[in-house]
């Protein structure tokens, strides 16, 4: 049994966020209202680049010390990072070249989460269409200036145990197919994780049909690019035959049920992935809630409203060990989590009365971060009766970072 009984403490192994957009944590709340004629992922996407466009290293690292440090009080002791903000806001690169990752980073390590940073790859607005607005940002000219950045995070870092790099093409729609290519070879010649958006929306699948003439998985199959370290980041409108290519392979399917129900992105199709073989994680993505439970928990629920039956796609240790395990190794840290402890509060009304051969159950389907007590990683206390250091600090931060950005 993963989850066992300490007095009254229940002590579960290491958990992983394996997607995250930590500056994202500054939009909660400011989004929800409606700002065009029918709300979308589209419109929501025109909030985030305003906010995105006025960031610098230092509200980089506010909103992403804060983010991680919500994370940590929600029971979360490893987080991938998909880092996409690089540049000055006309695009320049900074003398730097990787001070924003340094800073999320250096977020990460103060609070005292284990972190991969996953350096983005984007490019253009759409096939044929520059980059625009806030999208300059996130851009590279050349792949090259891309994967030279990825080689100076391995070299600044490499020493951490707590720090990993991985290699993160944005979506088919950002990045020229023959850049995914190299930097799938890239990161398999270096054993990099290797992540990316797939088939979160339909508009995406349309405009790779229209460019390529299929969608993206069923395109990266074709290019070898699926194999057992890729992470398919949403998976949400997948054929049979893209299922298939995740599931043969052993690739990961990382599913963000919070966000992908915010932006109204639709439900992938988890009990179809899970049989197929796909290793499932999870991800907090945008940060609209930060509680790694409900990710765990809405793989399942999610599937029982779309078949109207119960027990649809995985049980509890299925969805713990996605929680967990798999979210270790979706980010390069193959083992970890069982080196990093989350203790919860046995005597939370919510875990009250569970038999000890059910307690993976009540922590998967009804613990929230309210039970977490104590999070320990790589031997250090990270949360501690349920408070975190410099907490008030951080929250102060936090809310000037965020007045001063507001949207």
């Amino acid at each position: 049994m993963t989850v066992y009984r300490d007095g009254d403490e229940l002590v579960l192994p290491g958990l992983a966020t394996a997607h995250s957009h930590a500056f994202q944590r500054g939009l909660r709340g400011r989004t929800q209202r409606r700002q065009t004629e029918q709300g979308s992922f589209w419109s929501w996407r025109g909030l985030m680049y305003k906010f995105a466009e006025r960031l610098d290293p230092a509200s980089i690292y506010d909103l992403a010390r804060f983010a991680y440090a919500e994370l940590a009080l929600s029971g979360v002791t490893a987080v991938g990072e998909f880092h996409y903000v690089q540049h000055q806001p006309d695009g320049t690169p900074y003398d730097d070249r990787v001070l924003l990752a340094d800073a999320v980073i250096s977020a990460a390590r103060d609070v005292g989460l284990r972190i991969c940073l996953l350096r983005v790859l984007y490019n253009r607005a759409g096939a044929g269409a520059p980059a625009e607005g806030a999208q300059k940002r996130f851009s590279d000219a050349k792949v090259e200036h891309a994967l030279s950045d990825v080689l100076t995070l391995i070299q600044r870092f490499g020493g951490d145990p707590g720090v990993t790099i991985g290699v993160a093409p944005h979506s088919m729609r950002a990045v020229p197919r023959e850049w995914i290519v190299e930097a799938h070879d890239f990161a398999r010649d270096r054993g990099l994780p290797f992540h990316m958006h797939v088939a979160e929306q339909r508009r995406e699948i349309e405009e790779s049909i229209a460019e390529y003439g299929a969608p993206p998985v069923r395109l990266l199959a074709e290019d070898g690019v699926i194999d057992e370290r890729f992470v398919a980041v949403h998976a949400t409108h997948l054929e049979a035959d893209e299922v298939k290519a995740l599931g043969d392979a052993g690739a990961f399917a990382c599913i963000c049920r919070t966000t992908e129900r915010d932006l109204g992105d639709g439900l992938c199709d988890a009990a179809a992935l899970h049989t197929a073989g796909a290793r499932l994680c999870t991800g907090v993505d945008s940060h609209a809630v930060s509680d790694p439970f409900e990710e765990a928990r809405a793989i399942e629920l999610d599937d029982r409203s779309r078949a109207e039956a119960r027990v649809v796609a995985a049980e509890a240790p299925v969805l713990l060990e996605a929680m967990s395990e798999n979210g270790y190794a979706a980010i390069g840290m193959e083992g970890a989590s069982k080196l990093d402890r989350v203790t919860l509060d046995a005597r939370d009304p919510a875990l009250a009365g569970i038999p000890e051969d059910r307690l993976e159950d009540a922590v998967v389907f009804a613990a929230s971060p309210r039970a977490v007590r104590n999070v320990n990683v790589g031997g250090r206390s990270v949360v501690w009766d349920g408070e975190l250091p410099d907490w008030q600090d951080i929250r102060e931060r936090f809310e000037k970072t965020t007045d001063f950005l507001t949207v």
